[in-house]
């Protein structure tokens, strides 16, 4: 039974730890680029050299997961799917699991942590009606967990696209008045940025360039990230490109306006942070410096009227 225990933490804590880890500390392009580079090298390879050079998740999670990760699926609602589905597409992405692993991984937890928990209130003397509420709080931890991960990403995320706009817009501007088309001022942009906005933006070149009307990847995007600025532009360029008005001067006014919320928005986080202050300045500092000025006065009262 301990060997039980101790694999269900080990592997409790590997998921937990990868989910972290892909949550937080996205993968680095020059990684990307040197694993490109040995695709190169391992091209001669017989066929078992090829499967042995498939990741472990490939090779050997992938079938594992594969018929466990159907079951689940069949039992999930289709609303609940669509919603996990379309928040892995606003997250960007979450550790590279599709939603039938993530429903999986959500299985395993519920399984594992009530297990983990259960057994080590009973190893700590608990009793029954204790060791039943540990596990009940386990299960919902198990469920709610990855939830949250998944939520403060996608948040991270269009934090990081609201961030990223003006300055988007601003070379989106320079670079159609300087003279290209729409489609080159994107190819620019992914030269020049990087960030969530900026893979958006290169997912828009892609669908154009795969036949899809600029229109339609435009509104693709404004819907799949869920910023409200961004789909206010999103909207703009649409309604330019349908009524035929210059998208150097959308752009223009965009990125004027863009830049003007933003300011807008620092002048109300400053407005909010006297406020936000008053709070632990009347519970942590008012009590210090009344302690500090009325307690030598107190003593004395207390003196004098025990002297009396």
């Amino acid at each position: 039974m301990l060997i039980v225990i101790i694999a269900l933490t080990f592997i409790t804590a590997f998921v937990l730890l990868y989910l972290v880890l892909h949550t937080f500390v996205p993968i680095a392009g020059p990684v990307e680029m040197r694993l490109k580079a040995l695709d190169g090298i391992i091209s001669g390879r017989s066929d078992i050299d090829d499967e042995l050079a498939k990741p472990f998740r490939q090779r050997i999670l992938a079938p594992l997961s594969g018929d466990m990760a159907g079951i689940l699926t069949k039992l999930t609602p289709k609303a609940v799917r669509a919603t996990i589905e379309q928040k892995l597409i606003m997250a960007g992405g979450f550790g590279n699991l599709t939603s039938d692993e993530f429903l999986l991984l959500m299985g395993f937890l519920a399984v594992a942590l009530p297990v983990i928990a259960g057994t080590l209130s009973i190893l700590a003397g608990a009793v029954g009606g204790k060791v039943i509420g540990f596990v009940l709080i386990a299960f919902l931890i198990s469920q709610v967990l990855p939830f949250v991960l998944l939520n403060h990403k996608i948040a991270a995320r269009k934090l990081s696209i609201q961030k990223d706009l003006p300055d988007v817009l601003d070379l989106l501007t320079v670079s159609v008045e300087a003279g290209l088309a729409f489609d080159g001022a994107l190819a620019k942009l992914s030269e020049k940025m990087k960030g969530a906005l900026v893979e958006e933006f290169n997912r828009v070149l892609q669908e154009i360039r795969m036949g899809i009307a600029r229109r339609e990847a435009l509104s693709a995007m404004g819907t799949r990230c869920d910023v409200p600025d961004l789909s206010l532009f999103t909207t703009s360029l649409v309604q330019a490109d349908q009524l035929g008005v210059s998208i150097g001067n959308v752009l223009r006014v965009q990125s004027a306006s863009m830049r003007e919320k933003r300011r807008q928005r620092a002048e109300e986080k400053a407005m909010k942070a006297p406020i936000k202050m008053l709070l632990p300045l009347v519970l942590f500092i008012f009590p210090a410096l009344f302690v500090v000025l009325l307690g030598p006065a107190v003593i004395q009262m207390a003196n004098s009227l025990m002297s009396k």
